[in-house]
């Protein structure tokens, strides 16, 4: 497996493909996260304001990430303080969901994330995603606010990890 940038030779139509995959168990929770219905313009957008990161395997794309620099990360009063990045968007194939694809992807963006001087890295994401919220926990990740996105049917959890420069 290898994390690269997502590139302009890459498929969009299939990246976005791949997320609504990846969302399908939380849209049957009932959860509308924006990646479960979004249009490949809506992933160009996504795209273009951040750094997308994909895990290839034999030449196919089957995970990926979006890192958004201190710069990029506004929206809730704790992504728009200026030490803090975050990222989202992130998502891997389903029959391959556990097999660490995330916890790579997850590193690749804490990498960058440390490399470019940011001291704590930050995501959201849906308040009854227990699951996900565990997942995040166990990689060092604290709760630190709540937000409500317009777009969603559900209130967020946001939560960041500090980063060990």
């Amino acid at each position: 497996m290898i994390i690269r940038t997502f590139t302009e030779a890459d498929s969009l139509t299939e990246l976005t493909r791949l997320l609504h995959r990846a969302y399908r168990g939380l849209a049957e929770m009932g959860l509308r996260f924006l990646a479960t219905y979004q249009t490949d313009r809506q992933t160009q957008e996504r795209i273009d304001n951040g750094t997308c990161l994909v895990a290839e395997i034999d030449g196919r794309i089957v995970g990926t990430i979006m890192y958004y620099n201190c710069a990029n990360a506004g929206g809730t009063a704790w992504y728009d303080r200026p030490e803090v990045c975050s990222f989202g968007q992130f998502g891997v194939e389903p029959e391959l969901q556990g097999a660490g694809i995330g916890t790579r992807l997850l590193e690749a963006v804490e990498v960058m994330a440390r490399n470019e001087g940011a001291e704590e890295i930050a995501l959201d994401t849906a308040e009854p995603a227990h699951h996900l919220i565990a997942y995040y926990s166990r990689h060092g990740y604290r709760l630190v606010d709540h937000t409500q996105w317009d777009a969603a049917n559900y209130r967020s959890v946001i939560m960041s990890k500090r980063l060990q420069q």
